[in-house]
């Protein structure tokens, strides 16, 4: 067996039993090897990291040292300059997704994301009458959505609407700006290169989108204050993100279940495309470590409770995602029936587990507002409240 091999089997059999977080925290190590970062990452429920908060409300938050979050700002930058299309998923996921996810979202008027988000600034543009009306999205990135957003919008007649987006990655802003330049909507598409940690608005928008930016993000107090101030009392809040663990962890709960399932598969399906490397048994893996990949992504939801009022509410997914997701989705073909029925059968327990409330989904698509609003659109019992997995 040659030596990589050898090393991801051994890395299974201690995970298997419990010994590899213990092991891992003795040498002082990250999942590959490397020297673990200043900060101690959650390996066990009821573990805290040193950025993230005592209480699943907010409260006493401890944020990153100044030194630490620069180091980890400039990762995260280095991490994302050369994406051009960070969106991408292997067929698999659209299997997955085409099968059970639209239908889901069928009746409510959408099929996606980018159709969930139109809905909400359609309705907004239709309250602006003739003024311009003002958009901005929080983590744009390469401006890839809000292009494509833009383009819709056009096409369905609106003239008269800008979108800022906001983004700390000067190259990728860059990258938007000239996408935008080739689509033909530049006079509606705004680069405005911030931290958007300490973002403060100047005016009030008629929306903001965070489209997969929030589990980015350290200081969420600070941001949803912020976004709370920017849409004021007539504007929506509307967000497609992860609701899951720190670092897109598994809570222990769900990852019995994923190593029930992982034990299925073949040797060709463990391999890890985005970490390069074999995984006798799935590697319960904090990607918080480097960057803000996953940061907070527990105390999302939490804390969208406590600041925001929910008009549209769909959250779905936990067990299914190692399997779809860009880590190991491509070792399924979607050709294979063996392939379709094995994520078919993890797709069943996944739904059965999260309507009995034993885990909680960790993918959400939300409409809030700063003022009071009746919840009229959400799938029982997925109600905000209910998806909220308790950390204390």
């Amino acid at each position: 067996m040659k030596l990589p091999r050898a090393r991801s089997v051994l890395r299974g059999i201690l995970a298997s039993i419990g010994l590899l977080p213990f092991l891992r925290r003795l040498l002082g190590r990250n999942a590959d090897g490397s020297e673990a970062a200043s900060r101690s990452t959650p390996d066990s429920a009821g573990e805290s990291s040193d950025s993230t908060p005592l209480g699943v409300d907010g409260d006493n938050q401890q944020y990153l040292t100044d030194a630490v979050y620069q180091e980890k700002l400039t990762r995260e930058q280095e991490n994302f300059a050369n994406y051009v299309d960070v969106h991408d998923l292997p067929p698999i996921f659209h299997y997955w997704s085409n099968k059970y996810l639209l239908p889901a979202l069928q009746p409510f008027g959408f099929t996606g994301p980018d159709s969930f988000y139109c809905l909400h600034l359609e309705a907004q543009l239709a309250k602006a009458g003739e003024r311009i009306t003002r958009f901005a999205s929080v983590g744009a990135g390469n401006c890839d959505t809000e292009v494509r957003l833009a383009g819709i919008l056009r096409e369905r007649g609106h003239q008269s609407f800008t979108i800022e987006c906001l983004d700390i990655n000067e190259t990728m802003l860059a990258r938007g700006t000239a996408i935008a330049a080739d689509a033909g909507v530049s006079q509606h598409i705004i680069a405005n290169a911030i931290d958007f940690n300490f973002w403060e608005p100047t005016a009030e928008y008629d929306a903001v989108i965070a489209n997969q930016s929030l589990h980015h993000v350290e200081r969420l107090e600070t941001l949803f204050a912020a976004i709370k101030r920017a849409i004021g009392a007539n504007g929506v809040f509307i967000t497609s993100d992860m609701i899951g663990r720190n670092g897109h962890m598994r809570w222990p709960e769900a990852l019995d279940y994923v190593h029930q399932f992982w034990r299925e598969l073949p040797e060709s399906h463990r391999y890890n495309h985005q970490l390069r490397r074999y995984e006798a048994l799935y590697e319960n893996w904090d990607c918080s470590t480097e960057g803000f990949e996953g940061v907070r992504a527990q105390d999302v939801l939490a804390l969208l409770v406590k600041n925001f009022h929910f008009e549209a509410f769909f959250a779905y997914a936990n067990i299914i995602d190692p399997f779809i997701d860009r880590g190991f989705g491509h070792n399924f073909d979607v050709n294979k029936e063996s392939d379709r029925s094995f994520i078919d059968r993890v797709h069943a327990t996944d739904v059965a587990q999260m309507l009995a409330g034993n885990i909680k989904p960790t993918q959400m698509l939300a409409a809030m507002r700063a003022t009071p609003v009746t919840l009229d659109r959400f799938i029982p019992p997925f109600t905000p409240e209910f998806c909220v997995r308790r950390t204390d």
